[in-house]
């Protein structure tokens, strides 16, 4: 079974950084791509950013280089670095990546539970 476990949320001030982090585990063949999305209350959930081992990173418009996503294919993981927060970033920080389990078989997306970023003026 895929699992995906995000880290590194928490509550800051406007201006401040937090490091997301998201690690893939279980068994699979390989991994297309990781990505970050968001949702807050009442708003439909969002890309942030993707990593696509082929196609390279997508940034969403509102990340105005303010982000940064990086991935470690050996370890299955991809962080967010995010400095300059606003309180409108404030959401449901979501973990996707796109796993193929086995050889042969097709790519599905998995999901984590999410991690809570609170950004306050």
């Amino acid at each position: 079974q895929v699992q995906l476990a995000e880290s590194g949320g928490d509550s800051v001030q406007a201006g401040g950084s937090l490091r997301l982090s998201c690690a893939a585990s279980g068994r699979f063949s390989d991994i297309a791509h990781m990505a970050w999305y968001r949702q807050a209350p009442g708003k439909q959930r969002e890309l942030v950013a993707r990593f696509h081992r082929g196609t390279g990173i997508k940034y969403a418009d509102f990340v105005e280089g303010r982000f940064t996503i990086s991935r470690d294919n050996a370890k299955n993981t991809v962080d967010l670095q995010m400095s300059n927060l606003k309180p409108e970033d404030t959401a449901l920080y979501v973990c996707n990546a796109f796993i193929r389990r086995r050889l042969g078989a097709s790519y599905d997306d998995y999901w984590g539970q999410g991690t809570q970023v609170t950004v306050s003026s």
